[in-house]
């Protein structure tokens, strides 16, 4: 019997312009994606997994994500995610998991202080997250970014503490905006939250350029499966 695709919402915020995409890969890749409103204070019935979008989240205003992390539907991610359920931020994503505290560091302003759009070449530091799974440390997937603030930046004494706990996940080959020692993604210490800057969601389909971003959401989705199964047994 084929098993159910598991249900992952895409969170939609004012401004946000990636959520569409992100359930278009996650339905070729074999979920069944949810649209989820900013204002929605619960999660819908059987979601397993939640991804952040990218976009400008309420124009960007005071800063990238500022004001997206008191979002009503926030609270909703907060509890998914303290649950061990998986949680994807992708660009506009990442600055709001950052802004919310639910990752470490915040996103400034690109080295350049302009705004970059093109593939770049991301290093797998760390397997050890669902959505590295499929990976070995030092594969290399190629993913579009397209960014004004994907410079991500702390101090010395919690990057010591994220490097302590393998939580960084993506660098980029090269410095493309300034992030520090070229972080590209990271992850809480449970590894059940990932915030990257790069588009995975773009990078799924050969027809329209690299596919880097297969593995990474495909490990989304077989983590959400997992939990739907884990669920199943808990229930039985």
């Amino acid at each position: 019997m084929t098993e159910p695709r598991p249900r992952i919402a895409v969170v939609t915020f004012p401004g946000s312009n990636d959520d569409g995409d992100a359930r278009l890969a996650l339905d070729r890749l074999g979920a069944e994606p949810v649209a989820l409103w900013h204002t929605a204070t619960e999660l819908p019935e059987r979601v397993a997994g939640l991804v952040l979008p990218g976009g400008f989240s309420y124009g960007d205003y005071l800063r990238c994500g500022a004001l997206a992390r008191v979002a009503p539907v926030m609270d909703a991610v907060r509890r998914f995610a303290s649950d061990g359920g998986p949680v994807l931020g992708i660009c506009n994503g990442f600055q709001i998991l950052c802004e919310a505290g639910l990752l470490p560091g915040v996103l400034r302003w690109n080295r350049q202080l302009e705004f970059l759009c093109a593939d770049v070449t991301v290093v797998v530091e760390s397997a050890a997250t669902p959505f590295t799974e499929s990976c070995d440390p030092g594969d290399e997937l190629v993913i579009p970014i397209k960014h004004g603030e994907g410079n991500w930046v702390v101090d010395d004494e919690l990057y010591g503490d994220v490097l302590a706990h393998g939580q960084v996940v993506l660098r980029y080959t090269e410095d493309v905006n300034g992030s520090r020692d070229r972080v590209a993604g990271v992850s809480n210490r449970e590894g059940n939250v990932l915030g990257l800057m790069p588009h995975p969601e773009h990078a799924v389909d050969p027809l329209l350029g690299p596919t880097g971003g297969v593995p990474l959401l495909a490990g989304l989705i077989a983590a959400a499966r997992g939990r739907v199964r884990a669920d199943a047994l808990a229930r039985a």
